[in-house]
């Protein structure tokens, strides 16, 4: 697994040159530009029929890849703002800008998420919008450990130790180490929330 500089790392993940891996909130994100998400597919011997997530730094920066009226778009801009940064997922409708390769099935929704990580966002923000999952092969646990994640997945692109301190000097003290839980789910259906998985942020709390 190649460690690289933040600038490399970006750049290469931008261009859509590599695959990369960075720490979240939750588990370690497998990440690609959204229109390169086929090659995390192909990485993970991942079912067409499981879509990928589209993580961002901001509401901002992710809403273009959604597309729902003015009632609805405020609605999830409130829900969003109530637990985003934060391990919550949204599956929304999806807007002409969610490349084919994201969702091979082409449902129609797109699953987008904020994360409370610093570390990630300052990338997300830099890369803009990425298409992630879990780092793990298809039906096995996902990886939290970076030997790990070197061992099954050394093409991935990850951050050096020296970029990780120089960004720890400029965000503060953040931990490399994840939450293992994934993020709760939740999909807009018939103008009402459905929760999709359960994880650690408590969805039965929340107002349609």
């Amino acid at each position: 697994m190649p460690s690289v500089s933040l600038s490399d790392l970006v750049e290469q993940v931008r261009t859509g040159m590599a695959l990369a891996s960075f720490p979240t909130d939750t588990v370690p994100a497998l990440a690609a530009r959204p229109d390169q998400g086929d090659r995390i597919y192909a990485a993970k011997a991942r079912s067409a029929d499981k879509p990928l997530i589209l993580m961002g730094a901001s509401w901002d920066d992710l809403q273009p890849y959604i597309h729902g009226d003015d009632a609805a778009v405020t609605t999830w801009q409130r829900l969003a703002a109530r637990y985003w940064p934060g391990a919550l997922t949204l599956v929304l409708p999806a807007s002409e800008q969610v490349p084919m390769a994201m969702n091979p099935l082409q449902t129609g929704t797109v699953g987008i998420r904020v994360p409370a990580h610093p570390l990630a966002r300052h990338l997300l923000a830099q890369t803009g919008p990425l298409a992630t999952t879990s780092v793990n092969r298809s039906g096995q646990p996902a990886l939290e450990e970076m030997t790990a994640i070197a061992t099954q997945f050394p093409e991935l692109l990850i951050l050096s130790a020296a970029a990780i301190a120089a960004l720890k000097a400029t965000l503060g003290e953040f931990s490399m180490q994840a939450s293992g839980v994934p993020s709760t789910v939740i999909a807009w259906r018939e103008s009402r929330w459905e929760v999709l998985r359960q994880g650690s942020v408590q969805v039965e709390k929340m107002e349609n």
